[in-house]
């Protein structure tokens, strides 16, 4: 480091520049105003116009900041909120999804159990079963034997 600061220290070579030609001296000329003329002159000359309030412009940066932040505020918000009920959501048809399964598995138990109750009960499969059209009063599907006669 410290071979970096004594380079850096020397001057650098200077290139070959015309000197400058020398101004020739301000001098008063004869029959100029006094000296007391030209005091009591620049006091009387009036003081700058002041500069604007930088004040609006800083409270116009302040209020679109606070705008900005009030803003972000309101949609961290309403995205949580949202977050929030959406997990809910999913709890509640995970919850309805289970409750559909169970159903659908008492529906086949008792799909598979209706035969073995049905004979609990002294019930007896038929053998050519029949219906009857309530419309018209016709027995649709008659047993052979009746057929037969």
């Amino acid at each position: 480091m410290s071979a970096q600061r004594s380079t850096a220290a020397r001057p650098l070579p200077r290139t070959a520049r015309p000197a400058p030609a020398p101004r020739p001296s301000l001098t008063a000329l004869p029959g100029g105003a006094p000296e007391r003329a030209l005091r009591s002159r620049l006091e009387l000359v009036r003081a700058p116009l002041q500069a604007r309030s930088k004040i609006p412009f800083l409270v116009v940066c302040m209020s679109i900041l606070g705008l900005a932040l009030l803003c972000a505020l309101l949609v961290n918000t309403t995205m949580a909120r949202n977050s929030y009920e959406m997990s809910e959501l999913r709890r509640e048809v995970s919850r309805v999804a289970q409750d559909t399964q169970s159903l659908q598995a008492q529906v086949a138990e008792q799909k598979t159990a209706l035969p073995d109750t049905a004979r609990a009960l002294g019930m007896v499969e038929a053998e050519d079963p029949a219906m009857l059209r309530l419309a018209d009063g016709s027995v649709l599907g008659m047993p052979q034997e009746e057929a037969g006669q």
